[in-house]
């Protein structure tokens, strides 16, 4: 069994073998844990390796793609803007973004990008070859995209397209790229070894992504199934259409894309919640407080076709059940946390209430878009001991 690392305090040792355990009986490959409590860190561990032979451990500072986790790191951006009266909730895009306008454009609002009801799930042309790595392409794109349905009156998962929309607003009023804008503004302040476009010199530390496999009777998800059935789909053309994505292809480690390319581990997506968790530094109890209350439910989602919650960028608790968890179908953290989950079971949140900081991240996918056994037994025993 592989060898795992770290620290853990006495009281959370049943977390920290479950963490181990994983690697026996989930197959898990490499991956880290963190918990932070009143911003003290209670657990920080990590183990496994960092490629598919097993013959490289994963090492403290090994780091890998968090997959949809970066909406997170996006959404504080645009939180401190609104903090700083540079965007506004309820204003349309156009303001920032004059060509935006348009075709039903118009009226789509920072708040509606943020609750994933604007409308632009996916590009509907098909997006050139390494489209997902030129920044004024894809935005350029979504500035001619007719909506798929009418702003604001339903929620759609936008898997990719949140980061360039929410991104753009950030690159307008701040004068700085998104990833630019998150490294001066937070990850450097907070100490965060997090980036939203990884330089070249620091690929060598990536731990390469191992895309799920199904199992013989595992059961597909109507989302797949939509994409099977037509490859033309608003589902097929928010997962497929970006210019050949690969995130093991060094173009998309530097690329800053914002919904989903962010990297780090576990240590750096805890450090980020924490100040989220105790109310300390980063934003304001108001904007704490519009991050947890929920924004748009997706009854189901349009997209994803599962039930959805979320808040101004942010996930809530989401519970499908009762499909099993291996489904990965469900983000089970409690009411009032908000965070993200990652594509394969990856996730990090905040829990004001009890000040907790979490976030597990994983080198090996599961199945599904929300949290699999693997990272769901954590969250549960961490609650267990509290």
């Amino acid at each position: 069994m592989p060898q795992t690392a770290g620290m853990a305090d006495a009281r959370f040792q049943q977390v920290a073998d479950l963490f181990t355990d994983n690697f026996a009986s989930l197959n898990e490959l490499g991956a880290s844990l963190c918990v932070t409590i009143e911003g003290e860190t209670v657990l920080d561990l990590w183990g496994g390796h960092v490629d598919a032979a097993q013959n490289q451990p994963w090492e403290e500072d090994t780091v890998c793609v968090t997959f949809s986790n970066t909406k997170a790191a996006t959404a504080i951006c645009v939180h401190l803007l609104i903090e700083r009266g540079m965007l506004e909730l309820d204003t349309p895009l156009t303001r920032y973004w004059p060509e935006f306008g348009g075709e039903g454009r118009e009226n789509i609002t920072v708040r509606m990008c943020l609750n994933h009801t604007a409308g632009l799930p996916a590009i509907q042309p098909d997006v050139k070859d390494g489209g997902f790595a030129d920044w004024d392409y894809m935005t350029g794109q979504l500035a001619q995209q007719t909506p798929f349905w009418e702003p604001g009156t339903q929620t759609g998962y936008h898997m990719f397209t949140f980061g360039w929309l929410l991104g753009e607003l950030v690159r307008r009023v701040s004068g700085r790229s998104l990833g630019a804008f998150f490294a001066e503004e937070i990850a450097q302040p907070l100490g965060l070894d997090f980036h939203i476009g990884l330089s070249d010199d620091q690929h060598v530390r990536v731990s390469p992504i191992a895309f799920h496999k199904m199992k013989p009777g595992e059961e597909m998800s109507s989302f797949m199934k939509a994409i099977l059935l037509d490859t033309q789909s608003m589902q097929a053309r928010a997962l497929l259409n970006l210019g050949n994505l690969n995130y093991n292809d060094p173009r998309a480690m530097r690329a800053e894309i914002g919904a989903a390319g962010g990297i780090g581990n576990a240590r750096a997506l805890a450090g980020m919640f924490t100040p989220l968790a105790t109310g300390t530094t980063l934003l304001s109890a108001e904007r704490i407080n519009a991050a947890r209350q929920e924004s748009s439910v997706g009854a189901p989602d349009v997209n994803l076709m599962i039930g959805t919650r979320f808040g101004q960028g942010f996930m809530l608790r989401i519970d499908n059940r009762p499909a099993p968890v291996e489904a990965a179908v469900s983000f089970l953290i409690p009411d009032g946390a908000f965070g993200h989950v990652g594509a394969g079971g990856s996730y990090g949140f905040a829990d004001p209430d009890r000040g907790i900081a979490m976030s597990y991240v994983m080198n090996r996918m599961g199945g599904g878009f929300l949290v699999n056994a693997r990272g769901q037994r954590l969250i549960d025993a961490v609650y267990d001991v509290l």
